[in-house]
């Protein structure tokens, strides 16, 4: 039996690291990539080892930019839109979510229905509408436009939270009032720290959607100087030029830097949240 066990064990852990490589290989040769030369790119293309090592280079004119535009620039830009349409769209979500659980109003059920009938809506269905009324309001080419239509809440994260808070008691509320709280502040006071790790979930899914999106930046702007991270990447693409293949993936890979410390920061919060809301469902 023991000899079963650990024969058991070692064909689990041989499966896993297998498993595990696959899955982290696209890093590591996004990483490797970044440190080829361009002649020298494809030649090899699967292996992790570079031929010619041209890093410095790679990474010089990605630190540059492209179109005269610095990647700092880009960074900003993208830290911008990034910070302030999930703060909004989280924000809008939660008092959405409390309004449907916890304020009695008429036809609530069926607004909440009209809500979750919005997930089976492609974004890219809703990108049309909102370009004219984005156009009709002079925002087009502004960072607003980028934020905008994320500052109204998703039906995903009124949803989660909408589980969430049907799973905290109603006494709570009540015990509250008692007490001389407003509705108000029985959302931030009572509510806000059972649900943290709902909206740290629903924080962090917002920043890498919207960090990675690429469709609605492109619809929306025109101008290079205010264009964020996804978008520049696809400036080191000219089909009637040459294409600097080092430096869009020594960007890339600096793009999603951020991303990975969010990650690894918050991965606490992240598994509790996703967790929470399972054993609630």
């Amino acid at each position: 039996m023991k000899k079963k066990k650990k024969y058991d064990a070692a064909i689990f852990h041989i499966a896993a690291c297998v498993i595990g490589f696959f899955m982290i290989y696209p890093m590591l040769w996004l990483l490797a990539s970044s440190f080829k030369s361009n002649e020298t790119m494809f030649t090899n293309t699967y292996s992790l080892i570079p031929e010619v090592f041209d890093a410095a280079t790679n990474y010089k004119n990605a630190w540059e930019g492209v179109a005269g535009v610095p990647f700092l620039r880009f960074l900003g830009n993208t830290v911008l839109v990034t910070v302030a349409a999930m703060a909004g769209c989280v924000f809008i979500s939660l008092l959405a979510a409390y309004a449907f659980t916890r304020i009695r109003f008429w036809g609530g059920g069926f607004w909440f229905s009209c809500v979750m009938v919005t997930l089976m809506i492609p974004s890219q269905v809703m990108v049309v509408p909102q370009y004219i009324i984005l156009k009709k309001m002079n925002l087009i080419d502004t960072r607003i436009a980028l934020v905008l239509p994320w500052f109204f809440g998703t039906a995903f994260f009124i949803f989660m939270l909408v589980q969430f808070f049907r799973g905290i008691p109603v006494e709570l509320d009540e015990a509250a009032e008692i007490d001389g709280c407003g509705k108000i502040q029985i959302l931030f006071r009572i509510l806000v720290p059972v649900v943290k790790p709902a909206l740290m979930t629903a924080s962090i899914f917002a920043f890498y959607w919207i960090w990675q999106d690429f469709f609605q930046p492109l619809i929306f702007m025109n101008t290079t100087d205010r264009f964020t991270l996804s978008l520049a990447l696809n400036l080191f693409l000219d089909p009637n030029t040459y294409n600097n293949y080092g430096a869009l993936f020594a960007m890339s890979l600096l793009s999603l830097l951020p991303t990975l410390v969010i990650f690894i920061i918050f991965q606490r919060y992240l598994v509790e949240g996703i967790a929470m809301d399972g054993i609630k469902g």
